[in-house]
């Protein structure tokens, strides 16, 4: 065996050992792509696993990542961000110290009078930033969520995952800066993160107008914002372009005018964390497609 087919042996093999360490604490596993943060494999969320046959069966055959459903875990990961270097931080957080999530989340923790909550498990990600995670609190179903608590902070829940401790990207890991058990997600974090509204009240402002010339409308205009705020990290572009081809139909029927839906994807593009010359090219892509497959409302003719 030749040196490099022996490294990569031993990484597949290291692999392997901190799925089954991730297992071990109750966590549900998934493969992703090799050197990707994408999932290997469809429906991920009910085919993550803690049984440690699969887990030697799936990861005995490649060097896969290690995903991990949260939302199968019972984990709530509250995901802090470094600012992409184009980004300017809204208004309300261009304040001395605020450089990035965790500064945002000692803000907020501040303003609750309350300890930044930082004894928890913690992996750091290769951009610098963190995951805290934090047992889900019983009978609560939480969602992911995408800057409602703050600026920078992104929450992965019930229909997210993260990328676990042990993974590597382009040589860049995912390091466990600290093995501690994951604590339980403090109650006044849970009760924003129940109450959080939509990032931007213009949002709310445009479903409104739409409500006034179709509920069936709004009610659609609305479900796709929210796919694009609790799109997992990795997904978004694709959520977004999903989305905008879904109200692109909308606009063909002339259920929505295009520069609601245009400026309303635009604003929740930006809550989500995605470049604006990116989305912009995005929305208008989906939007286009969307035109070409017009939908009627509901009782309504084609």
């Amino acid at each position: 065996m030749t040196s490099s087919m022996r490294r990569s042996t031993d990484h597949q093999h290291t692999l392997l050992n901190t799925a089954l360490s991730h297992a071990e604490r109750g966590w549900h596993v998934f493969p992703l792509r090799p050197n990707d943060k994408r999932p290997a494999i469809s429906a991920w969320e009910s085919r993550a696993t803690t049984d440690p046959d699969r887990i030697h069966r799936c990861w005995g055959t490649a060097p896969y990542g290690i995903g991990l459903a949260t939302g199968p875990s019972r984990l709530v990961v509250v995901d802090l961000d470094q600012p992409k270097p184009d980004v300017i931080a809204p208004q309300e957080w261009q304040m001395p110290g605020v450089n990035w999530g965790l500064d945002v989340l000692a803000v907020i923790a501040e303003r609750q009078n309350r300890e930044l909550p930082v004894e928890t498990y913690r992996v750091l990600t290769p951009s610098r930033g963190e995951h805290l995670y934090f047992t889900a609190p019983p009978g609560a179903e939480l969602h992911n969520t995408a800057g409602k608590l703050g600026w920078l902070i992104d929450t992965r829940a019930h229909g997210g995952y993260v990328v676990a401790a042990g993974t590597a990207i382009n040589d860049r890991h995912y390091e466990a800066d600290d093995t501690a058990a994951a604590a339980p997600l403090p109650r006044w974090l849970h009760a924003l993160l129940d109450s959080a509204p939509m990032p931007s009240p213009r949002l709310h402002t445009v479903v409104d107008v739409v409500a006034r010339r179709s509920r069936y409308a709004a009610a659609a205009l609305r479900g796709e914002l929210d796919r694009v705020l609790d799109a997992p990290v990795g997904q978004r572009n694709h959520t977004l372009n999903a989305s905008a081809f879904a109200l692109g139909q909308l606009v063909a029927a002339g259920l929505i005018p295009e520069h609601l839906a245009t400026d309303a994807l635009t604003h929740a593009a930006q809550a989500a964390g995605l470049r604006p010359p990116e989305a912009a090219a995005t929305i208008q892509s989906g939007l286009n497609a969307g035109a070409l497959h017009p939908r009627a409302e509901i009782g309504h003719p084609a």
